[in-house]
This record gives C-alpha cells, sequence and structure tokens, in this order.
C-alpha cells in the first residue's frame, strides 16, 4: 500500500525538491550579490528534473500496471519504497513491520551540472550576479514551487476525502 502511494505522489515530490534546491541556489546568488568574484549560478529546472526522475526510476519508458489491468503514467512508478513488506501487529490497534524507505530527494549533485550565468553588465570586480534578473527568477521559482505544493495538497485532500467517504 505504501509504494502505491508513493508512486502517487513521485512526481510532484521529485518537481518540489529541484524547485527547493533551484531557490536555495537563487538565495546564494542574491547573499553574495557584493562578492568579489562570485560567478552567479543556476540550475536548468526541466533538465535537473528529468535527471531526478530517471534517476528514481519514475520516468522510465515502460509502465506499470496496477492491479486492476490498467496501464499507469509511466512517472507514476515507486520511487522510494523497497518490496517485500510485512506487517506484524504486537498489540490491538497498533501497526508495526519491516519498511525500508529510501530518501528520494537525493544530494544536490543529482540535480545536474550548474550552469554559471553569463551577465548582462559585468562588474569590475568579477562578480556576475545581476540583482534584478534573480529578483525575477527568485519570485518565478517561488510562484512554482507554491504551485506545486498546492497541486499536491490538492491531491492528498482528495485521497482523503476518497478514504473517509467510505467508497
Amino acid at each position: 500500500m505504501l509504494d502505491k502511494l508513493d508512486a502517487e505522489f513521485a512526481f510532484g515530490r521529485q518537481a518540489l525538491d529541484v524547485r527547493a534546491y533551484r531557490q536555495e541556489l537563487l538565495s546564494s546568488n542574491v547573499a553574495n550579490a557584493d562578492t568579489p568574484g562570485y560567478k552567479a549560478r543556476d540550475v536548468n529546472f526541466s533538465s535537473a528534473l528529468a535527471g531526478a526522475l530517471n534517476r528514481t526510476g519514475a520516468a522510465t519508458g515502460t509502465s506499470v500496471t496496477a492491479s486492476s489491468g490498467t496501464a499507469q503514467l509511466a512517472m507514476a512508478q515507486s520511487a522510494g519504497v523497497t518490496s517485500g513488506m510485512t506487517m506484524a501487529s504486537t498489540e490491538a490497534g497498533h501497526m508495526t513491520g519491516k519498511a525500508s524507505l529510501i530518501p528520494t530527494g537525493g544530494q544536490s549533485q543529482d540535480y545536474g551540472t550548474l550552469a554559471y550565468r553569463v551577465p548582462t553588465q559585468p562588474a569590475l570586480d568579477g562578480n556576475t550576479v545581476d540583482l534584478d534578473a534573480e529578483r525575477v527568477q527568485f519570485a518565478d521559482n517561488t510562484l512554482h514551487y507554491e504551485s506545486g505544493m498546492t497541486v499536491m495538497t490538492q491531491q492528498l485532500k482528495q485521497m482523503l476525502a476518497a478514504i473517509t467517504s467510505g467508497g
């Protein structure tokens, strides 16, 4: 059951992880706007997300077939729960088991090679941070992150409504 829930949220989770990593890079650029010789860095979101999904197995070309016999989306494959889990109850009302969760966020180097921005107006001290461009990128990334969170929240609410409705 956990692997089905994990598969349902694999794409959104990876997208949010890459957005959060990009936000760290952009905030680092803003923080180092006055550091001599600092090179502004960024990551290509679409290629970083594709790479992260490929590494977790969530974007392979083969689709997973559900128990109902219908094919799921290729990106909805399980990304973090290992198979072979067994559940055992030690007392009434308790649930225990052996589940091994694999972190799917991964290391920051999993999101691709960092790219350095080409400055539109180079500074004499070698710093390539353009605060106006960084603010725009930061606001754009924030908006996309928040919309991704809204989508994930709606998915959770729908799933909770389906569970609690009894059908």
